[in-house]
């Protein structure tokens, strides 16, 4: 049996968290056409016959640290390359090489390990920055790589599922012998109050678009099933400020019940019964310092 983990490196809205979430067949890394939404290092589950592939999903690369948020993100993006099996370097090939991407290739350079060149967007058809996203690995030649700088290049599609399966393979081949770091069933590494929170910020994203900065967060005070089988959650939106606050609750709390109805109807679906949301939006100036300290 074969078991490791495989870390998923790239810019921010390269495809990592959607890719991920297709990987594992279900949803466990939030997605929004937003940079920067994912916080942490998820990890996705897939199990077969061969072994267990535990995937890292990563905060996306991007250039300025500017406050204790983004300083957090950088760290764990980072942190997430040590002690891994595979690398697996994320790629829309329908953008323009930026300067991401070398920040992103300096992370990796004292990285011995495979590094597998995943371009996704597959179903588009010739992309026009995909031989530069080729170029990019003999960076890697010269540590005594391959003369590509890449163990293996893919194409798939993170959206549409495409060639997942030859990925998997791959990522198989080079997986260390081992006993699976999680047991049958487990799908990811967040608690069931921490998936919460992610699932509620990512309805807020969609909800407000590019009107709220990216540093709100979703503190999760309490879930209770009560005895009619109705599960009860509460739950806190934070903003750093009250013109914030308001956006997010919208003209006659339209805005904020829409969050949480898009919220509640996924997670109906997901656990067959009925859910009670009660959110509130907080204006807490250091949230960021409290939760990411």
């Amino acid at each position: 049996m074969k078991s490791g983990f495989a870390v998923l490196i790239g810019r921010s809205n390269a495809g990592k968290s959607t890719l991920i979430n297709s990987l594992v067949g279900t949803k466990v890394a939030i997605t929004s056409p937003r940079p920067q939404t994912t916080r942490y290092a998820v990890h996705g589950v897939v199990n077969d016959d061969r072994g267990q592939i535990v995937f890292v999903d990563t905060p996306g690369i991007f250039l300025e640290a500017h406050d204790h948020l983004t300083k957090s993100l950088l760290k764990a993006a980072g942190e997430a390359t040590r002690d891994i099996d595979v690398v697996l370097y994320i790629a829309d090939p329908t953008r323009a090489i930026g300067n991401e991407e070398h920040v992103a290739l300096r992370l990796l350079e004292s990285v011995k390990k495979p590094k597998i060149l995943v371009l996704n967007k597959a179903d588009v058809k010739k992309p026009p920055y995909k031989d530069e996203y080729l170029e990019l690995g003999s960076k890697f030649s010269a540590k005594g790589g391959p003369a590509s700088g890449w163990d293996a290049v893919i194409e798939v599609s993170a959206k549409f599922g495409k060639y997942l399966g030859e990925l998997k393979d791959k990522v198989l081949d080079f997986l260390p012998e081992g006993e699976p770091f999680y047991p049958p069933g487990q799908v990811s590494n967040l608690e069931q109050k921490q998936w919460l929170s992610e699932l509620i910020r990512e309805k807020v994203f969609l909800q407000t678009h590019q009107e709220v900065p990216y540093n709100v967060a979703v503190e999760i005070e309490e879930i209770d099933e009560r005895e009619n089988g109705m599960v009860y959650l509460k739950a806190n939106i934070l903003t750093s400020a009250p013109r914030y606050k308001k956006i997010l609750i919208g003209a006659r709390g339209r805005r904020v019940k829409e969050i949480g109805q898009a919220t509640r109807r996924e997670l109906e679906a997901i656990w067959g019964k009925k859910v009670f949301l009660d959110l509130e939006v907080v204006v807490e100036e250091k949230w960021a310092e409290r939760l990411f300290y």
